[in-house]
């Protein structure tokens, strides 16, 4: 039998899921082994504490505060320190060095995605982040290599779980944001400083990279519009209940019509983080808890869906395992690294040229007339209703009848949408506009 040669992986960072990744290394060596066709030796661990307390037990003479040379002595590197640096120049050094990367910093991929791919592609190695996006949910290579012979046409996603789990909670318990919230971080799912989740800084930065896969084409953070959920109120989940809907915070890319733009076929991409509507019925809907899914749809294959765990040390190191088997056996085989390919170059397009629906919560004045007002202000701006409610109500105090009105409109651009609003916020028989949110699956 063949010897096996000896590949030597350099970790950096042993947080949640770094520990576990170290722990897995070491307990399925011989499995691993296996799989790559080469011995995967955890050759050494960088952190910043060789002495902090961890929940996986491992040996200490694995552990140093020498990333630099950890790094230049490695076959294969995996980066889960996270941040932008030294985790970048750490990267930088380990492909020019001839190391094949794993990571999963989403933000350090979103932003330098392709000066990483770059050097990457000189150096001949693999650099592969299916842990940046969904955690141990496979979709990146499937984005990459099964889809490759498709048109991805959108992606929808419900990529956080911390936002996932505090919006389902709203839907299910009738909580506000600010309890929700709070069981959230009781249980883990949210860090003491929520922001990068609750404002969708998170579900940006992976927005960017799984449109950057589906359109062949490299999107920045930049290119994102970006929506959290701090605005999203229990009344606004009430309301959307009511009228058959539940509201998720969506990461969105799809292909859409780019008039006046020099993009492949006149088309361009819309990538945008915002909090949405969805019909019950629609698959992503029932996706509950602090799970994640990504919906595609593409021109042969139709309509498809992953479905898992989005977080956490053991289902997170699946994902980086598994890339890390794959580019260890690209090193066995010899060749170039698997790159990903930018060969669409189509256009970022504005938040003003998606195309969407709206739900928009309105408390009106009770008499004749109004509905014909608004309808007609719709009319006028080339956005049709398709679905309208009314509800009348009277104030317990003044004794005032007033009616609130709930709209669903049809797909429209956003800019023609946001003018409605604008418009119908100025009428006089408009007490307030008490939401205003996307609709999307209708």
């Amino acid at each position: 039998m063949t010897e096996l040669r000896t590949l030597k992986v350099a970790l950096l960072g042993c947080g949640n899921v770094g520990a576990q990744v170290a722990r897995i290394l070491i307990e399925d060596a011989d499995t691993l082994a296996a799989r790559a066709g080469a011995k995967l030796q955890l050759s050494g661990i960088a952190v910043r504490d060789v002495h902090a307390k961890r929940d996986v037990d491992l040996p200490q003479d694995l552990f140093t505060t020498d990333a630099d040379t950890l790094v230049k002595d490695a076959d294969l590197v995996i980066e889960l320190m996270g941040g932008i640096e030294p985790a970048r120049t750490l990267i930088l050094s380990a492909l020019r060095n001839g190391a094949c990367v794993v990571t999963g910093n989403k933000a350090l991929v979103a932003q330098d995605g392709p000066t990483l791919h770059e050097e990457a592609d000189k150096a001949g190695v693999q650099l592969s982040y299916e842990a940046a996006v969904a955690g141990a949910i496979p979709i990146l290579r499937p984005i990459r290599d099964s889809l490759a012979g498709d048109r991805i046409t959108r992606v929808l996603g419900i990529v956080n779980g911390t936002t996932n789990f505090i919006l389902d909670q709203m839907d299910t318990t009738g909580a506000q944001f600010a309890d929700a919230l709070a069981e959230a971080q009781r249980l883990g799912y949210a860090e003491a400083d929520p922001t990068a989740d609750v404002e969708g800084h998170d579900a940006a930065a992976k927005a960017a990279i799984l449109a950057s896969l589906s359109f062949h084409t490299r999107f920045a953070l930049e290119n994102v519009h970006c929506e959290g959920i701090t605005s999203v109120t229990a009344a606004d989940i009430a309301a959307a209940k009511d009228a058959g809907f539940v509201i998720k915070l969506l990461a969105i890319a799809e292909k859409l019509p780019a008039a006046g733009t020099d993009a492949d076929g006149g088309e361009g991409v819309s990538v945008r983080v915002h909090p949405t509507l969805l019909p019950r019925e629609h698959p992503l809907a029932a996706v509950h808890g602090a799970f994640n899914a990504v919906f595609i749809e593409a021109e042969n294959a139709g309509e498809l869906m992953f479905y898992g765990q989005g977080a956490g040390g053991t289902p997170t190191a699946s994902a980086v395992l598994g890339d890390l088997v794959s580019a260890a056996r690209s090193l066995v085989l010899g060749g170039p690294g698997r790159t990903e390919t930018t060969t669409g170059q189509v256009s970022a397009l504005p938040i003003d040229a998606a195309v969407t629906s709206y739900y928009i919560g309105l408390d009106v004045a009770d008499q004749p007339g109004v509905l014909a007002r608004i309808a007609q202000l719709f009319a006028e701006h080339g956005v049709s209703i398709e679905i309208m409610r009314q509800t009348i109500h009277r104030d317990a105090e003044s004794n005032v009848e007033s009616a609130e009105l709930r709209i669903v409109t049809h797909r429209a651009s956003e800019a023609a949408l946001a003018a409605t609003v604008e418009a119908v916020k100025g009428l006089d028989v408009i007490n307030s506009v008490t939401s205003v949110l996307r609709v999307e699956g209708v």
